[in-house]
């Protein structure tokens, strides 16, 4: 198979920076673009149809879920409503997976992501808890309600099925992980992550590579 630069460069990329997804140790700056043949002009940005332009919005939407995981946590904080919610989790799985079925895609690939996503959100709704517990001023001090916040999961849920159905080709292909890698990092260094939601990111994209 003949790579483009721009995958390339994603490929480079990607293997430079596999520890900063499969560590969860503090927040690890960005590492700086390879740089560009002499002879050669610098590549194009990848298009929305290359397999990193496909990958790129499931990283982009795994980050945006996460987000919304820091909502759910302060919603529930000081309620005594556990993290566990095994009724909403079998929920969001049946929505997703009839999502899948009607966009033609695998419904049980679609399901195995979205476990990872839903485990990656509680492993930071409960860290934020602890850090809360162990340090009541940083607590929030409103809490959004449950109701709005979920309503907005489901949004970037309804996203993030269509984001992997039209992207089959790309998650199957043997360069899958190293680009999957350097679109995390670009979205880890976008929306500035802490190491606590850079670790939870690797998580939720655990399966998205050949559905495994």
């Amino acid at each position: 198979m003949q790579l483009t630069p721009s995958m390339r460069s994603a490929l480079t990329a990607g293997v430079a920076v596999t520890v900063l997804l499969t560590g969860t140790a503090g927040a690890v700056a960005a590492p700086a673009a390879p740089p560009a043949p002499a002879a050669s002009a610098t590549p194009a940005a990848p298009t929305a149809h290359s397999p990193y332009g496909q990958l790129r919005p499931l990283a982009a939407l795994s980050a945006e879920r996460l987000a919304t995981a820091d909502l759910v946590a302060a919603a529930k904080w000081g309620t005594g409503s556990p993290v566990e919610d095994p009724a909403r989790e079998r929920e969001v799985l049946r929505a997703v997976a009839e999502q899948a079925r009607e966009l033609g895609a695998d419904p049980a690939v679609t399901v195995r992501v979205f476990r990872d996503q839903i485990e990656a959100g509680k492993t930071v709704q409960r860290a934020l808890h602890r850090a809360w517990d162990a340090d009541p001023g940083r607590a929030p001090t409103e809490r959004p309600g449950l109701a709005e916040v979920r309503r907005e999961i489901n949004r970037v849920n309804g996203e993030l099925v269509r984001a992997l159905a039209a992207s089959p080709s790309a998650r199957s292909a043997p360069y899958c992980t190293p680009l999957l890698t350097a679109a995390a990092v670009r979205v880890r260094h976008e929306r500035r992550l802490d190491g606590l939601h850079t670790g939870a990111l690797a998580r939720s994209l655990r399966s998205v590579c050949d559905g495994r």
